[in-house]
């Protein structure tokens, strides 16, 4: 008995960086969905690009350049963000801008169409191999937990939570208070009569997409240097997850998808350590089912009312 508490805010703090990773990600879905009504479904290749835009950052400068190690993430998340910001714009404009107003189904088949050229593009470009990430953030936290357990929190996944945290503060205080925020929850309340009010919607819309992709890379480039591996196949089943996270947590709501990140990754991250690693998306599908049974509009989602 004295060694499973120790175990357990050793797989908590395990799942919470895994969590704030998927929790990145889906703000981009909640944020599309909420203004649009749409899943952008290749917002996990952008998440992928953002980063392999990281890893080609990071060689442009070197490891051994001399510049602080911090300063080389900072330099490698901030050129992340403005390269995946031009991808998110141009997937808005290419495979939604010319589709509003067409049958749901086909902007879905439209975004799918993108994924699989993004997925395509990057590894034509960079390969499809496995590519090797510099362990930047080397090292771990260690404390001693009981008599023979020893608490290991590495520097990488405290850094994830930490960035994930400052960005999801800023992230709230944006949309609470500036005028873009104020438009975007506008928006997000009744698309048509914003646009009769004078809300330039287009350019709401073209914000939303670039939020989430600037997100989304930051969180590419953290989990790269937190796993040390890349594939140009990463986005597909983290962007599936992370949409998995968006609707548990309530798709359209921003604190929803925060609450289902961090819900998704502890399940997650308890079924590999209690059961079985190869039944950790078991687990975190069957979240997905048991919500849309029992609660279809998720955990902090609100039901839609049909305006008349």
């Amino acid at each position: 008995m004295s060694e499973i508490l120790p175990q357990l805010v050793q797989q908590l703090f395990n799942g919470l960086s895994l969590g704030a990773i998927y929790a990145l990600i889906a703000i981009g879905y909640t944020m599309v969905y909420g203004i649009i009504g749409m899943i952008n479904f290749a917002h996990g290749e952008i998440y992928m690009i953002g980063a392999y835009t990281g890893l080609v950052t990071l060689s442009a400068i070197g490891v051994g350049s001399g510049i602080p190690i911090m300063l080389i993430v900072l330099i490698m998340l901030i050129v992340a963000a403005l390269v995946t910001a031009v991808y998110g714009y141009a997937v808005e404009k290419v495979a939604y801008a010319p589709l509003r107003g067409s049958p749901r189904l086909v902007p879905l088949i439209s975004a799918i169409g993108m994924s699989i050229f993004l997925q395509n593009w990057v590894a034509l470009g960079q390969g499809a191999r496995d590519m090797a990430v510099p362990n930047l953030v080397a090292g771990s936290l260690q404390i001693q937990l009981g008599d023979d357990f020893v608490f290991n929190a590495s520097y990488s996944r405290i850094l994830i939570i930490v960035t994930t945290i400052i960005l999801m503060v800023m992230l709230s205080f944006y949309i609470k208070y500036s005028r873009m925020g104020r438009a975007s929850r506008a928006c997000s309340q009744d698309l048509g009569m914003a646009n009769l009010l004078g809300i330039d919607t287009s350019r709401v819309i073209s914000f939303t997409f670039i939020v989430g992709a600037m997100l989304a890379a930051v969180g590419g480039v953290l989990i790269a240097l937190a796993i040390g591996k890349l594939t140009p196949f990463i986005g597909f089943v983290a962007g599936i997850k992370a949409f998995t996270a968006a609707v548990l947590g309530g798709i359209g709501s921003i604190p929803g998808a925060m609450l289902g990140g961090v819900i998704l990754g502890l399940a997650e991250t308890f079924a590999a350590a209690y059961i079985s690693s190869q039944y950790k998306d078991i687990v975190a599908f069957s979240l997905l089912v048991l919500i849309l049974l029992f609660r279809p509009t998720g955990l902090l989602g609100k039901p839609e009312v049909e305006k008349v």
